[in-house]
């Protein structure tokens, strides 16, 4: 004899199963999120390589990049949250931004300062996304063709 459970019954179920997906999704949110400051937290810390192994990385991205007739090349990005001030200052383009990076940004735009700068290189720091209206990502451009620097 087939059984037909209550309107109750199929309720309780599916209200089972919604409450299920959402600590599924909770606790994958929360492991995404602790992911995301582990990470940032990384990239406020120096790389750990040397000018010259930071140079050998610049140097094989620049070549793809001229292989490809480009004369700018994307080499790095990192999380606005990484800055100081979110990325506020960067952003609006103050004087001084700079002053807002650390970790691997940092020691990115000293690289360059120090031995790219003075072979005519540019350097750009940028926020390419806005998720849901706000701040997101940075990239970090070089380039050998015009442009200013910020």
């Amino acid at each position: 004899m087939t059984v037909i459970p209550s309107a109750d019954e199929l309720m309780a179920t599916i209200a089972k199963a919604r409450a299920e997906k959402l600590a599924a999704a909770e606790k994958q949110h929360e492991a995404e999120k602790k992911k995301k400051e582990a990470l940032i937290e990384m990239l406020r810390k120096p790389s750990g390589f040397s000018d010259e192994q930071l140079l050998e990385k610049a140097s094989i991205l620049i070549e793809h990049a001229v292989s490809r007739g480009d004369t700018a090349v994307e080499v790095f990005r990192f999380p606005h949250s990484v800055c100081t001030d979110g990325g506020r200052a960067l952003n609006q383009g103050e004087p001084g931004w700079e002053g807002t990076l650390v970790g691997e940004p940092k020691e990115i735009y000293d690289l360059w300062e120090r031995k790219l700068k003075p072979k005519g290189y540019h350097l750009r720091y940028e926020i390419v996304d806005y998720p849901d209206g706000m701040p997101g990502n940075v990239a970090v451009t070089l380039s050998w063709q015009g442009g200013q620097q910020r």
